[in-house]
């Protein structure tokens, strides 16, 4: 025990704790009782209900995709919107996850999508003040997250792979991102969040945290999103669409798939999931 307990303050100096109240939130996410499921070479499903992270209970799920075995990440579009349960299986998708911003109404994203030479949505200026600070770009299979904004967007002129804007961008290099630029509220409020974290050890994580049922997830506000996923070792890492768009799915699981609990049918159970414009999706 006290070997192990060392072993947590090491970790917890690691990452740069800064106060008594992030220490405990550190000591909680580290020593939690996680599921972990190898579900095949190259993939591990992770998962936990933390009672008093971040002021309230905690509901996480995790898909760590190593992309040494051949993994690959995949950013697609749907053409009208559709729920990722019934579309990522067209892809034969091992695992998604639930994109970018969109309008709901219309259908479309909100946030630049390009495919190849497709230009596929372009990102509202309203989405840029509020939150796009940040982007998947993927190419063979391969993803990265690099910074986004007006003036990157419009001389963008990449032709090979594909990009999705989405943020904010919470991590770059190891170090919190600047959230200055965004929505005061966005930032703080807490809400399900999604996001897509590179790890120092070069693995991929889909990240899911519930939210909207007090007594099960309390849900969590962006610093707190990032502060996760820095200890879970995090290097880069991106807020997605959350709120009733968060889902988690994986091919050939119960609940048509979905891992986490989806909020849009305001029921803490895997039935609540949400129509969406764009989604991540793993692949061979």
């Amino acid at each position: 025990m006290k070997a192990n307990f060392v072993g947590i303050i090491l970790i917890l100096l690691s990452v740069h704790i800064v106060n008594a109240q992030t220490a405990a939130d550190s000591i909680a996410i580290l020593t939690a009782p996680w599921e972990v499921r190898t579900v095949e070479n190259g993939i591990v499903h992770k998962r936990a209900s933390i009672p008093s992270l971040y002021k309230g209970t905690q509901s996480i799920n995790i898909l760590e995709i190593n992309p040494k075995t051949g993994k690959k990440i995949g950013i697609s579009f749907t053409e009208q919107l559709e729920k990722i349960s019934r579309v990522a299986p067209k892809y034969q998708a091992i695992g998604a996850i639930n994109g970018s911003y969109f309008d709901m109404a219309k259908g479309n994203s909100v946030c630049f999508l390009k495919v190849g030479r497709q230009v596929v949505d372009t990102t509202s200026l309203d989405e840029l003040k509020l939150r796009v600070t940040g982007a998947v770009y993927e190419k063979k299979g391969k993803v990265k997250l690099i910074s986004w904004d007006r003036r990157i967007e419009k001389n963008y002129k990449k032709n090979k792979g594909a990009v999705l804007a989405s943020g904010p961008l919470m991590l770059k290099d190891g170090k919190y991102y600047d959230w200055n630029k965004c929505d005061a509220h966005f930032i703080e409020a807490k809400h399900p969040r999604s996001a897509i974290c590179l790890t120092e050890e070069g693995k991929v994580l889909f990240v899911t945290v519930d939210g909207r049922s007090p007594e099960n997830a309390v849900g969590i506000n962006i610093p707190e999103l990032a502060h996760l996923l820095h200890v879970l070792g995090g290097k880069d890492a991106l807020n997605l669409d959350g709120g009733g768009s968060t889902a988690l799915w994986l091919s050939g699981a119960p609940e048509e798939g979905i891992l986490n609990f989806p909020c849009d049918n305001r029921n803490y159970d895997h039935k609540g999931e949400r129509k969406v414009a764009n989604f991540l999706y793993i692949h061979d």
